[in-house]
């Protein structure tokens, strides 16, 4: 598998492609923070960055939203949602890194559901804290 970024210029036309695998990863997360709507305006508008993962006869099987950040002492290249099969072995994180290292990042970061978070442990994510929230 290979990871690639949508050119900007591209992600109107890949939308079809790519909104299923971020559907999918949006009502499993079941939080609703953004809408898919809102997640297509990021994209277009260049706020955030779309990744796909394609086979060798450039089939889409997975995609990723990012979003790059700042901190006092850090970059961080925020998965905002990923879904299909993205990241699925050591090579494909990889190349997840190589991109957030060409965009400066000096870390990734996600919200990740607790099977997603089990799952990242092998490529050495820990969780750093539990977001809980409630609307008033």
């Amino acid at each position: 598998m290979k990871i690639q970024c949508i050119e900007l210029q591209y992600i109107n036309v890949m939308w079809p492609h790519i909104e299923p695998f971020i559907r999918s990863a949006w009502e499993a997360g079941g939080t609703y923070e953004y809408t898919l709507d809102q997640y297509k305006m990021r994209l277009i508008d260049g706020t955030w960055a779309a990744l796909i993962a394609v086979d060798e006869e450039n089939k889409i099987h997975g995609a990723a939203v990012i979003n790059f950040f700042n901190r006092p002492d850090a970059r961080v290249g925020y998965i905002m949602s990923i879904g299909g099969r993205l990241i699925t072995n050591a090579d494909t994180f990889e190349q997840l890194k190589n991109f957030m290292l060409v965009n400066g990042a000096t870390k990734i970061e996600g919200s990740a559901r607790e099977s997603v978070a089990r799952l990242w442990t092998r490529y050495g994510f820990k969780e750093k804290y539990r977001v809980v929230g409630v609307s008033i």
